[in-house]
């Protein structure tokens, strides 16, 4: 076998892959499902139904006429009790819309589309009906298969490399949806008129490797090509990705689009397979539940779930809980509470213990330069986060902090505790809030 390809500094976090010998489980539907009007990036939904509504599974429920945005679905069916203000996990309040299950599960779909015989604006328009977002990134999917005008786009990759500790989910999809994820990857490559497709593996999954290749094999498509990467973190990095597959880098400030190359996620194109071909919008998603708990899972789970529904389902809490993440140990958000709905982007919920929870005590830098030598971009994450704790954000920009991929490792290994990370996006978030 050919070596694993790889990219300049990074780190080694613990694994921690307890879930990837467990197969997708289909997670109960719950009583009760809050789909957020605002679950990806651009512009939020309307709500396209009222209180005591009664609605199907698969039936939209929200819309936006920004480009910029994708319709959302009911992903039960039942009865619509409440609109409102909730909590959403990435952190901020969204308005949402509140389900009642009738336990029936009726469904509406749209009938499927030969992806042979249909249009590239034809399955935009799919995609988009469809809900589709980045499964890793949340970014409407119709709209980043849609280059600016004079951008051609002559290579796809596919995100499998899955560095975050302890999340399973691509993994598991890889194993069991593998030829799905193959023939949205060449739905993709239709759009986009791309000659060449990569899929980028890391190499502690050698059976998901395996049994992609082995799918393209069947598949017969020539232009498909599955990649094995090093471990190490942040290899899923779309930048990093491009970078340790192509040897190509996103100029500062621009876009994928100017190096002719888009990064989509397997479970992305999973969810593509699912609305050409079977016309399911996206409603469900694979969810890792793990860490502290007693029973951890991969599971197949309703948008709109409760958090807690789902850790309730892997035995509840193993021991005190310290901290509920969406998402892995090194780019996870902490909740608040536990009853925050799933989102499109929820690929994971880690329970921490309190020990492993506990903030270590911060002290001063001195200056060992270790977080310099593992930033993947190649800045100086001590300075921008002395500089942003300063408030001297023209000064950051000198420094280039907008190209900060917010991957961590600088905090990671900092022995001082610095968290320099928390600083950088502070400083990031205050420049971007005066340009407007």
């Amino acid at each position: 076998m050919l070596k694993s390809k790889s990219f300049r500094a990074g780190i080694h976090p613990p694994s921690s892959k307890i879930t990837a010998g467990k197969p997708i489980e289909r997670a109960k539907i719950p009583p009760f499902a809050t789909i957020l009007l605002l679950q990806h990036a651009g512009s939020p939904c309307k709500p396209l139904v009222k209180e005591g509504d009664e609605v199907k599974t698969g039936q939209k429920i929200g819309d936006s006429n920004s480009f910029v945005s994708a319709p959302v679905h009911s992903s039960i069916s039942g009865v619509v009790r409440e609109i409102s203000t909730q909590q959403s996990p990435m952190g901020r309040e969204v308005q949402g819309i509140i389900i009642e299950s009738d336990g029936r599960d009726e469904w509406v779909r749209m009938n499927g589309i030969a992806p042979e015989t249909a249009s590239r604006e034809e399955l935009l328009g799919r995609i988009r009906e469809a809900g589709i977002v980045g499964l890793g990134g949340g970014y409407p999917t119709h709209a980043k298969l849609s280059p600016r005008e004079g951008k051609e786009i002559e290579t796809l990759i596919l995100n499998g490399a899955e560095c975050e500790s302890y999340v399973t989910a691509d993994h598991r999809t890889m194993l069991e949806h593998n030829e799905k994820i193959i023939k949205g990857m060449k739905i993709i490559m239709k759009v986009l008129d791309a000659e060449k497709g990569f899929i980028g593996i890391e190499d502690n999954k050698m059976d998901a490797i395996k049994k992609m290749r082995e799918a393209v094999e069947r598949e017969g498509d020539k232009r498909i090509e599955v990649i094995s990467l090093k471990t190490k973190y942040p290899q899923g990095e779309a930048g990093i990705l491009v970078k340790a597959v192509l040897d190509r880098e996103k100029p500062s400030g621009g876009h994928f689009y100017d190096i002719g190359v888009i990064v989509q996620n397997v479970s992305t194109a999973k969810a593509i397979y699912d609305a050409i071909y079977e016309g399911i919008p996206l409603i469900e998603r694979v969810v890792t539940v793990t860490g502290d708990v007693k029973e951890p899972k991969n599971l197949l789970v309703r948008i709109g779930t409760p958090f807690r529904d789902l850790i309730e389902e892997c035995g509840g809490f193993r021991g005190e809980v310290g901290k509920i993440l969406k998402g892995g140990l090194m780019g996870g958000i902490a909740q608040w509470k536990e009853d925050v709905p799933t989102i499109k982007g929820t690929n994971c919920i880690l329970v921490l213990g309190s020990e492993k929870s506990r903030l270590p005590e911060e002290r001063s830098c001195i200056r060992c330069g270790r977080c310099v030598e593992v930033c993947p971009i190649g800045l100086i994450p001590t300075i921008l986060g002395k500089l942003a704790f300063e408030r001297r954000f023209e000064e950051c920009q000198d420094y280039n902090i907008l190209d900060c991929i917010g991957c961590g490792s600088c905090t990671y290994v900092c022995p001082s505790k610095i968290p320099i990370v928390q600083l950088i996006k502070y400083g990031k978030e205050e420049i971007r809030r005066e340009a407007g």
